[in-house]
């Protein structure tokens, strides 16, 4: 249940996406760069710049992209020293110091260029502390291009449960198809697919995902989901040929036989359906080592590339940083959601293991 009820929190967290994440650019890819590698519970002013009209209107020309790929972006996020000091006509803002930065001078704008709008000089500097100016507090830190590791890290479930799905339909579709020839037919054409399952099964998954990227010429999201599919039809066609073997001489094919079903019909509507504990048991392993596959391709950097929020690509980057106070975090906290959501995969697989084995003794109550 526990594995059930963290697989049910990501799941939420993929298909709300930008709506829940505290950054909600595309890919949660608004970097400061001012605050590089900054530590959990980071704190710091942001000043919102109104963006040029033009280019506020083509933010929100495309409804379904802005949906998609979080809300449009109005501002430019910088980051400053404090509260400003106002003139007459002009706002100061002291300039952010970073670790290593030398001091600033304190930067000058605009009173109705900050807000917007016109107005008498108070009512403008109410309205740029209200509207304008945000204490933000970044509780995961950042990484070293500034984002909001928070975001990404949230963001990076869509990736990790996105390749899974489509890793275990491609399986189950190629497995299924396959295993059910070889146990069904029998003779020569069971030998050669056999044959076939033991020379895949003696290739390491991550070598035949790696070749079959190759072999695409083509690096990407998807790439990765389809590579990741191709190498985990073997454990389900296994499991499917060894199932029909045992059930094709039963005396419900046999009586389907002296009906007159056709073969086609005999294994999908009468022998599948037998098959369905075992393989949703199998579906929440491949699961879980697609989403392992995945984080280590990205970590190699062979799979999801830049800017996406791959949480193998977010370890890559931390394990580049490890000298560093935020280093630690920026690997700890990807390698600890990838580590959650497999071991959360492999609890639900022996739950439905225990739930589906009709051997498995029952307690007295």
């Amino acid at each position: 249940m526990f594995g059930l009820a963290f697989i049910g929190l990501c799941t939420l967290l993929a298909l709300l996406g930008y709506w829940v994440l505290p950054d909600n650019s595309p890919n949660a890819n608004n970097g400061l760069v001012q605050l590089q590698k900054e530590s959990p519970g980071f704190q710091v002013t942001i000043l919102k710049l109104p963006l040029p009209t033009a280019v506020r209107a083509a933010a929100t020309n495309n409804p379904l992209r802005t949906w998609w790929q979080g809300r449009a972006r109005q501002f430019q996020e910088v980051p400053v020293g404090g509260r400003p000091t106002f003139t007459t006509d002009s706002a100061f803002f002291p300039a952010y110091q970073n670790h290593s930065a030398l001091p600033d001078p304190p930067r000058r704008y605009g009173l109705r260029q900050l807000a917007g709008q016109d107005g008498s000089p108070a009512e403008l500097q109410q309205f740029i502390l209200a509207e304008r100016v945000e204490q933000r507090t970044y509780w995961l830190g950042t990484d070293k291009a500034g984002r909001d590791e928070l975001s990404r890290l949230l963001l990076g479930t869509r990736i990790s449960l996105g390749i899974g799905l489509v890793a275990v339909l491609i399986s189950l579709a190629l497995g299924m198809l396959i295993g059910a020839v070889a146990g069904y037919v029998g003779g020569w054409v069971d030998s050669v697919l056999l044959g076939v399952m033991t020379v895949v099964w003696s290739i390491p998954g991550i070598m035949l995902v790696i070749a079959i990227s190759l072999a695409l010429n083509s690096k990407g999201v998807w790439v990765s989901f389809v590579a990741v599919g191709l190498t985990m039809w073997v454990d389900v066609a296994r499991v499917v040929r060894g199932q029909m073997l045992s059930l094709r001489s039963a005396t419900f094919v046999e009586a389907g036989r002296v009906l007159g079903l056709p073969q086609r019909r005999l294994i999908a509507r009468h022998l599948l359906p037998n098959m369905i504990g075992p393989l949703i048991v199998l579906a929440t392993s491949n699961f879980a080592a697609a989403i392992l596959l995945e984080a280590g391709l990205s970590f190699l950097g062979l799979g999801v590339q830049p800017p996406a929020p791959s949480w193998g690509l977010m370890v890559n980057e931390g394990f580049q940083l490890l000298g560093t106070e935020a280093g630690l975090w920026l690997t700890l906290l990807p390698g600890l959601a990838i580590s959650l959501l497999v071991l959360s995969f492999n609890l639900l697989g022996n739950g439905l293991r225990d739930a589906y084995d009709p051997k498995t003794p029952v307690a007295n109550v």
